[in-house]
């Protein structure tokens, strides 16, 4: 699964004035691939990241999501595509506080109408590969934000995409525990999950083996790392 980003601007229209988000943005990220988007408040990082995970199109400029323009496709195709292909990790987990880390985690594969034999075999074996078996039955509430972070992670994780998308992953938690949240997601890269996170912690940013930084909209640079963490 490699992605194409191949002059992209987004413009968004606010008080009749078009803000540029992105100003003709290219890169290219091969599969099994390691990389963190950073850049300051406004930088488009968030924008470039909506777009990669489908959840927005170019205002122009050219998508290539294993060779498929995304900007060319409807609605309903765009939410194939995350549902199949993309899991997304976010800051605040967005778990559902009335069901237990099972339900959350099967959820995505409810959307998809899978039959309930099978969710149950993918939902149990995404929440042993966090190492949160022992957890299963417990709500959000009675988890760590470590484990809530892990049960965002499984559910990601639950339909088998082939790209994992982080914003920002262990903002809201301590520095122990963001560590123990990044030995999860290098061990998921070492799997062969390609890893897109978007952080403005350099720290954090060190785990990936290449570095994109944004700046008011455009790369201000690309560059591998010589050493992950």
């Amino acid at each position: 699964m490699t992605l194409e980003v191949h002059s992209v601007e987004k413009i968004y229209a606010m008080n009749s004035v078009g803000v540029h988000a992105l100003r003709g943005v290219s890169f290219d990220i091969a599969q099994n691939e390691y990389v963190a988007i950073m850049g300051p408040s406004g930088s488009g990082k968030s924008t470039l990241m909506n777009i990669i995970g489908c959840l927005d199109v170019p205002t122009s400029g050219t998508y290539l999501l294993d060779g498929s323009d995304v900007g060319t496709l409807g609605e309903d195709e765009l939410a194939e595509i995350r549902n199949e292909k993309i899991g997304f990790v976010f800051q605040t987990f967005n778990l559902l506080a009335r069901s237990d880390v099972f339900h959350n985690v099967e959820l995505p594969l409810i959307y998809a109408g899978m039959r309930p034999g099978r969710r149950k075999e993918l939902a149990e074996a995404a929440i042993e590969r966090v190492g949160l078996a022992d957890r299963m039955r417990h709500r959000p509430n009675e988890l760590s934000g470590g484990q809530r972070q892990r049960v965002a992670i499984a559910r990601a994780l639950v339909n088998r995409p082939t790209i994992l998308l982080a914003d920002e992953p262990t903002g809201n938690l301590d520095s122990e525990t963001g560590a123990e949240i990044m030995d999860v997601f290098d061990q998921l890269h070492s799997e062969g999950n390609t890893i897109i996170l978007v952080t403005h912690e350099d720290d954090i940013a060190r785990h990936a083996q290449r570095e994109i930084r944004l700046f008011d909209g455009l790369i201000a640079s690309d560059s591998l790392q010589s050493e992950a963490a």
